[in-house]
């Protein structure tokens, strides 16, 4: 199946609410529609996830953080320019996504995506997409397709069928949480 094709058969699926089995820019992904709180709560049934632990969203553009972000920092934008590895930044005060993504605190991990397959699929989606990795809670995240549990593969809607041969070893994005106030804290390095 071509690329295109795969693009488009994904989006008919988000948009019924199903869940899939997708390449991002980094790893093997979970994901949904991340304004549906019906797939949503497919994902955390999915991973054996306890809803409180957010999980992030990947869009194409960083000019389409401030649909979901009441009010972004400016520090934001520098530290996205200066990322030379793929980073996600937690915001506070998300807006626009299901509320069973949204951390108790209020806040939401974004990342922008660039990847083929990823960021095309966001881009014509033209909806933030649920990324987590492709594994139970708690367990090893999958470097590449052939290590993803069988009981993931079984239990998602739809399975991608581009990239499953491609190995590369991307460590998972640098994670940031961003205040209000500019300050920000590293989660993970």
């Amino acid at each position: 199946m071509s690329l295109e094709a795969e693009i488009s058969k994904s989006i008919e699926l988000l948009k019924k609410g199903k869940v899939i089995l997708y390449p991002t820019d980094t790893i093997w992904g979970i994901g949904c529609d991340a304004t549906n709180s019906r797939a949503v709560q497919k994902v955390f049934k999915i991973k054996g996830r306890n809803e409180t632990k957010s999980m992030i969203i990947l869009l194409d553009s960083v000019d389409k953080i401030e649909r979901y972000v009441k009010k972004v920092p400016p520090i934001a934008f520098d530290l996205m320019k200066n990322s030379v590895s793929p980073l996600t930044i937690v915001y506070p005060n998300a807006i626009n996504l299901a509320k069973n993504l949204i951390a108790p605190d209020g806040s939401i991990a974004i990342r922008i995506v660039k990847g083929r397959f990823s960021g095309a699929l966001i881009k014509m989606f033209d909806k933030p997409l649920v990324s987590t990795s492709a594994n139970v809670s708690g367990q090893p995240s999958p470097a590449f397709f052939d290590q993803i549990p069988e009981e993931i593969i079984k239990s998602v809607d739809y399975t991608v069928e581009s990239f499953r041969n491609r190995i590369r070893t991307v460590k998972p994005s640098t994670i940031i949480k961003l205040e209000e106030n500019g300050k920000f804290t590293i989660i993970r390095a």
